[in-house]
C-alpha cells in the first residue's frame, strides 16, 4: 500500500518503522529538516519536508494516487485541514490524529464532517489502557477482545509461588479455572507453549480466559490484588484528564498531583470529580502529606520520564498496591521491569498498534475479518481476534485435525455471549470470533493459520 505519514513526532516515527517493516511504501512529511534527514538516514522510506496543511508539499508526497494518509503532526487543526486537503486531491483513506479532550465527544461528528476514515486518540487510548490494569490490579497488562468477552492478561511468576514448576497440562485441574497460558516470555524468547511446557520464576506469562474465569484463577493462585478504591495520579495533561475520568465513571476516588498553578486551574474544571492537588511530586514530603502511604494506585503520568521513573520507584517503596508508569523511550521498559515496576505503557506504541490493524483490514484485497490486534511479548507474539467467515478453511473441522502453521494458537472462541477456551474436538462455527496468537510472521485472515493458507 502506498501511505503517507504527516508529521514525524514520536507517534508518526513509530508508526512509518512499523509499516516500512511490514513492506509498505512510505512517504513521511514534516516542516522540520533535521528530522526528515535522521528519518531519511534510519528508515526506508521517501522523505518529503515541508507543510502538510500545503496542497503542494502533499502532491510531491503523491497524495493523488495514495491509499491512506496519516496526520500525526503536533496540532489536531492542521491534522484536520491536512485530512481535508488529501481528500480532495485524491487519497483514498485518511486517519487523523485529535488529542485535544473538547474534541472527544464530538469525534463521531468529526470524522463524518471531515470525511475521516479513522480519528485517533494517543492519549485517550493510553487512559484507557491504564483503566483496565487498574480495574484488575493482579495484571501487569490487559488486553480485551470482543467488548471485554475475553480478556488476554500479562504475569509475572514469582519464584517460590504455586505457578513455578508447574506443568501447563495440569493448570486447569490445579487451580479450577478455564484458562490458558498462550504466550510464556522467557530470557528475552516468546514461545508459544503446549501441555508439556513447565513454568518457572521470572516467566512473564499471557493468560486468556473470560473475565471471571481470569479472577478466579488469581484467587487461586494467591495472586489477586484487592480492587483499587483509591487513585493518585501524578501530571495533569492529556491523559490525566481522560483517565480520572474514566476511573470516576466507575467510583474510583481520584487525587491530581501537579506542580504547574495554571494548570490545576484548568483541571478544577475539566475534572471537577477528582482532587487537585498542586505540588511537585518528585518531592517525597509533598506526596507524604498528599495520602500516598493510603493510596491504592499509584499512576506517574508526567512529560518527562525521569520523573514518572523516580516517582514511581518512590511508591513502590510506600508499598503501594498497584503502580503504572508512563515512559516514552521504549527501551526503558526492560529496565524498568527488572526493577520491580512492570505495568509500563507508551502511548505512540498504542496508536502504531491501531494503526496496523486498519492498514491490514485495508491490505487484504478479499476484505479482512480481522477486528482487533495487540502486540504481546516487547511486540515479538501478536493477538488478534477474527470474525470467522462462511467458507473459512476454519469452519466445521475440529481443531486436532485443522493443520496450523508453526507457532500458531488458537486461545479462544466466542460463540455469541459464550466465551470457550477451545480443545481438540471443539469446531468453530461461521460467525465465531477466534482469538489468535502468533509468532509465526503477519496474519491477515483467518485462513492464514492455516498450513497453505498464505
Amino acid at each position: 500500500m502506498k501511505i503517507i505519514i504527516a508529521g514525524a513526532g514520536k507517534v508518526g516515527r513509530t508508526v512509518a518503522t512499523l509499516l516500512s517493516k511490514e513492506g509498505h511504501d512510505i512517504t513521511v512529511i514534516d516542516r522540520n529538516p533535521d528530522i526528515i534527514s535522521s528519518i531519511s538516514n534510519e528508515l526506508d522510506v521517501i522523505c518529503v519536508e515541508g507543510s502538510a496543511t500545503n496542497p503542494e508539499t502533499l502532491r510531491e508526497a503523491g497524495a493523488a494516487t495514495a491509499d491512506l494518509l496519516m496526520a500525526a503532526t503536533e496540532l489536531d487543526e492542521v491534522n484536520m485541514v491536512c485530512g481535508i486537503s488529501a481528500r480532495h486531491l485524491g487519497t483514498q483513506h485518511v486517519i487523523a490524529r485529535i488529542r485535544d479532550p473538547e474534541y472527544l465527544s464530538q469525534t463521531e461528528f468529526l470524522r463524518e464532517a471531515l470525511g475521516l476514515s479513522v480519528i485517533v486518540n494517543p492519549e485517550y487510548e493510553c487512559a484507557k489502557e491504564i483503566s483496565r490494569i487498574l480495574r484488575f490490579p493482579s495484571a501487569v497488562r490487559v488486553d480485551t477482545f470482543s467488548k471485554g468477552s475475553v480478556e488476554i492478561i500479562e504475569h509475572k511468576v514469582t519464584e517460590g509461588d504455586r505457578l513455578d514448576g508447574l506443568q501447563l497440562k495440569m493448570l486447569q485441574q490445579s487451580f479450577g479455572a478455564k484458562v490458558l497460558v498462550s504466550v510464556v516470555e522467557r530470557a528475552g524468547e516468546a514461545i508459544i507453549p503446549n501441555g508439556d511446557f513447565v513454568l518457572r520464576g521470572g516467566d512473564r506469562l499471557s493468560i486468556t480466559g473470560a473475565a471471571k474465569e481470569v479472577r478466579r484463577f488469581f484467587i487461586a493462585a494467591g495472586q489477586y490484588k484487592k480492587p483499587v478504591r483509591k487513585a493518585m495520579l501524578i501530571g495533569g495533561g492529556r491523559i490525566a484528564v481522560y483517565l480520572a475520568r474514566l476511573l470516576a465513571e466507575v467510583g474510583i476516588d481520584v487525587t491530581v498531583v501537579e506542580r504547574d498553578r495554571e494548570t490545576c486551574d484548568l483541571l478544577c474544571d475539566l475534572i471537577p470529580e477528582a482532587h487537585i492537588i498542586c505540588g511537585d511530586a518528585t518531592r517525597s514530603d509533598v506526596l507524604l502529606e498528599d495520602g500516598i502511604l493510603s493510596t491504592d494506585a499509584f499512576v506517574a503520568l508526567t512529560g518527562e520520564d525521569g520523573d514518572n521513573i523516580i516517582t514511581s520507584m518512590y511508591a513502590r517503596s510506600c508499598k503501594v498496591g498497584k503502580i503504572v508508569a508512563k515512559v516514552n523511550r521504549e527501551h526503558f521498559s526492560e529496565i524498568l521491569e527488572n526493577s520491580g515496576l512492570e505495568s509500563i505503557v507508551t502511548p505512540k506504541a498504542m496508536v502504531a498498534q491501531q494503526l496496523a490493524r486498519y492498514v491490514r483490514a485495508m491490505s487484504n484485497s478479499m476484505g479482512s475479518s480481522m477486528e482487533t490486534l495487540y502486540r504481546l511479548a516487547d511486540g515479538m507474539v501478536e493477538a488478534l481476534e477474527f470474525r470467522v467467515d462462511e467458507g473459512s478453511a476454519c469452519v466445521g473441522v475440529p481443531l486436532k485435525d485443522l493443520k496450523l502453521k508453526p507457532n500458531v494458537l488458537i486461545c479462544a472462541v466466542i460463540r455469541g455471549r459464550e466465551s470457550l477456551i477451545p480443545d481438540g474436538s471443539t469446531v468453530i462455527l461461521p460467525g465465531d470470533h477466534a482469538i489468535v496468537v502468533t509468532a509465526a510472521g503477519r496474519l491477515d485472515k483467518m485462513d492464514d493459520i492455516v498450513e497453505g493458507g498464505k
